[in-house]
């Protein structure tokens, strides 16, 4: 009887360990996605360096963001079109995209490519 008991015991231990474990690793995975994710928000790169390629974009007067960025994306101007979205609400241009043709180049950062195609002056 008490061999048994020990034995509940010890896997009992074992799986609430095994748990904790899980937990703490689910939790620094979650962690590091929404710190890289906020990062590149912020801090997104071009998808080339320069000279880079241009490349010819029309914005039509109703797209929304959501397919500006897919655009951009299909066109190799952004890596991430739902990640430009984002960048364009949370910036101060959001809903100030002025409908046209732009050139826009590869070694261009997001917001560089958002100030292109609204060209008007914003308060920071």
């Amino acid at each position: 009887m008490n061999a048994k008991k020990v034995v509940l015991k010890i896997m009992n231990i074992s799986l609430t360990i095994l748990v904790v474990v899980l937990v703490v690793f689910a939790a620094f995975r979650v962690g590091s996605y929404a710190y890289d994710f906020g990062y590149r928000v912020y801090m997104e790169d071009p998808v080339s360096q320069e000279p880079g390629r241009d490349v010819v974009v029309q914005v039509d007067k109703n797209m929304s963001s959501s397919a500006l960025g897919s655009m951009l994306e299909d066109k190799g101007l952004v890596r991430d079109g739902t990640l430009f979205m984002i960048q364009l609400k949370l910036s101060a241009y959001s809903d100030k995209i002025i409908p046209g043709i732009y050139t826009l180049n590869t070694s261009m950062t997001p917001r560089e490519m958002i100030e292109v195609m609204a060209p008007v002056e914003v308060e920071q």
